[in-house]
Formats: structure tokens, C-alpha cells, sequence
């Protein structure tokens, strides 16, 4: 049965579009049914994805942009109420904790088999539509190459206090820790934050590290590589003094964080929000997120990511499944620490 929110959320997204219509003169669009997204990713990145959604389909979208762990714990404190119809996400962690409340509903096995199975959860709910990989930068005049660690583990050594920075506070770290939880379990990644709320330097973004490092402050940080290669697109006006060391070996500082993509189980409009999710891992959105200025891994089968980046398949990261990554825990584990 329809919940009187949900009717009330038809009601004025209806009366919304219509009137939108109406402005243009175009009385008999007004049947166009529209999505409601809720969109973590970066909204550029969304949008020029979903360029020619609308024309191809005749599907409007709403979109109400924040923060992953805002918006996923938004989806679940609204349950079958919400008036999302798709959430996507930067980070997996996020969509997973909408998963494991039972919320989403199962994706088209075509949809699912756009994409690699590195790619998507075992549990068939939401898929991977964009990734991007972890990454040591570090200042060459500050460090040798040859003297950096063989694994990101090796940072809770004590010969790296005060040389390490961190966002501790951001979703893609906390991804990050949730894929070392993962790969290593509970005890060796406490063991490793320990390490860390004593040796690391805690910055409010990937950006604030770049620059950290860039001007040395200190020698290394923990990011995602997108960040520096933008950076570096725009003529290196934050990083120009940093690199990227990748870790690869599968080690746990090789980690491919993938952006999610699920249909909401309370959608009114199923057909038309598994159709967007496709649109998404389709080749044609994947070919633009590889042109576009996002410089993020397009996981379609088939697409060929920006020149620019390292082939995704050589960069030797760690099999882990997307569906089983622990936001919570995460979040108990550095908090216990003293990292949040």
C-alpha cells in the first residue's frame, strides 16, 4: 500500500513539473514521468554521464545532492517512505549500509553484466558505475621513491610519526580503512589506525593533503588519484611538486573504490529507475566519463578509461567485494582510536 508520504511526495514532484510545463507551453509533456536521484558523486560528473538521458527516454530527474553517509542514512531513516527512486554514490561503503537494510531492490542481469564482477556486490542490488584508485603522493624532494613503504600498512610504523597525512574525517579515507577491514580484519586494522592517530597529520580533504604535501609539510598522504591528475590538467596549480606512488601487490593501499549505483525497493517507478541505473553502465556514459575532465576509472566492459590514467588493469589492486565493505565498524574502529 501507497504511505500518505509517499503520495504527498508524488503530489508536489506532479505539480512541480507541471507547472514547470505549463511556463513553456507545453501542456501535453506534463505525463513525463520524472526520477527523484539522490546523488552523492560529484555533480559534473553525474550530469555529463547522464547527458541524453532524458531525451532518449522522456524521463525527467530531480536531483538532491550530499554527502554519502548523509544521504544513505537519510534513505534508511525514511524507509519505505523515501521518495528516492535511485541513490548514487561516490563511495560503496554508503550504498551498502541502504543494501543491508533491505532497501534496494535487485538489479537487471543485464544492467549487472555491464560491468565487471570486481565491480558490483555479490548481492545483485546496486553496481558500480565509476572507480578510482587509492594512491601514496609524496614530494620527491622530501622523500626518494626508493624510501617509500613497500605497503600503505607500513605507515603505523613509529619511523612514520608526523610524516603521514590524512582525511580522517572523509568518506574516501574511511573507504579506504573499510577495505584494510576487509582485507586484513579487525585486529590488524586497529592495530594500523593506532598507528596512525599516533604518526598521521589529519587534513579536512584529499585536496588539503595535495597541497600539504606539495609544499612540504610532509612527505607523504593517503589519497585517491583523481585528485592529483585533475590537478595536474589544470597546469599543477596545487600539486606541482607531488607525485603518485601506486602500491600495487594487491596491497590493501591498492584498494579500487567504486562509485554505486541501486534502485530504491519503495521506487513507484521501477522501470523507469532500472533504466537509468543501465543508461549508467551502458558504454555510451561510460565513453563520457573517460572524455570528461572527472579523470575517474570508467568500469564498463569494453571502455577504455582517460589516456592519462594508469590502465586499471595493471594496477594489481586487491579482490575484495564492494558489498562487504563495514562503514560501521569503520566508523567504531576510529572513533575507538581517537581518528574521529
Amino acid at each position: 500500500m501507497t504511505s500518505p508520504r509517499r503520495v504527498l511526495t508524488a503530489l508536489l514532484t506532479s505539480t512541480a513539473v507541471v507547472g514547470a510545463l505549463a511556463a513553456c507551453g507545453d501542456s501535453e509533456a506534463s505525463d513525463a514521468p520524472t526520477l527523484t536521484v539522490y546523488s552523492a558523486q560529484h555533480e559534473s560528473l553525474v550530469r555529463t554521464m547522464l547527458e541524453g538521458f532524458t531525451d532518449e527516454t522522456g524521463i525527467e530527474l530531480e536531483f538532491r545532492d550530499a554527502n554519502d553517509s548523509e544521504l544513505a542514512n537519510q534513505i534508511v531513516q525514511e524507509g519505505e517512505a523515501s521518495p528516492a527512486d535511485v541513490f548514487l554514490t561516490e563511495n560503496s561503503p554508503s550504498i551498502d549500509v541502504v543494501d543491508k537494510a533491505g532497501l534496494l531492490a535487485p538489479l537487471d542481469e543485464a544492467t549487472l553484466e555491464q560491468v565487471g564482477e570486481q565491480y558490483r556486490p555479490s548481492s545483485g542490488n546496486w553496481v558500480g558505475f565509476a572507480a578510482r584508485s587509492t594512491a601514496l603522493i609524496y614530494n620527491p624532494d622530501e622523500i626518494a621513491e626508493g624510501d617509500l613503504p613497500a605497503s600503505m600498512l607500513d605507515l603505523a610504523d613509529p619511523a612514520w610519526e608526523g610524516k603521514v597525512a590524512i582525511a580522517a574525517g572523509g568518506a574516501d579515507f574511511q573507504a579506504i580503512v573499510s577495505a584494510v577491514l576487509a582485507i586484513e580484519g579487525e585486529e590488524a586494522t586497529r592495530a594500523w589506525l593506532e598507528g596512525l592517530e599516533r604518526n598521521a597529520e589529519i587534513y579536512a580533504s584529499n585536496t588539503a593533503i595535495m597541497k600539504a604535501v606539495d609544499e612540504g609539510e610532509v612527505p607523504v598522504g593517503i589519497t585517491y588519484h583523481y585528485y592529483w591528475f585533475r590537478d595536474q590538467a589544470q597546469d599543477g596549480l596545487i600539486g606541482d611538486d607531488a607525485r603518485l606512488h601506486y602500491f600495487g601487490n594487491q596491497d590493501p593501499g591498492a584498494f579500487l573504490s567504486v562509485s554505486g549505483a541501486g534502485v530504491l525497493a519503495s521506487s513507484d517507478q521501477p522501470e523507469e529507475a532500472q533504466r537509468l541505473v543501465e543508461y549508467l553502465t551502458a558504454r555510451a556514459a561510460q565513453e563520457r566519463l573517460a572524455d570528461s575532465s572527472a579523470l575517474e576509472y570508467a568500469v564498463g566492459n569494453g571502455v577504455a578509461s582517460a589516456e592519462a590514467l594508469p590502465p586499471l588493469d595493471g594496477l594489481d589492486a586487491p579482490v575484495v567485494d564492494p558489498g562487504s565493505l563495514d562503514a560501521a565498524r569503520v566508523t567504531e574502529l576510529m572513533q575507538d582510536v581517537g581518528l574521529l
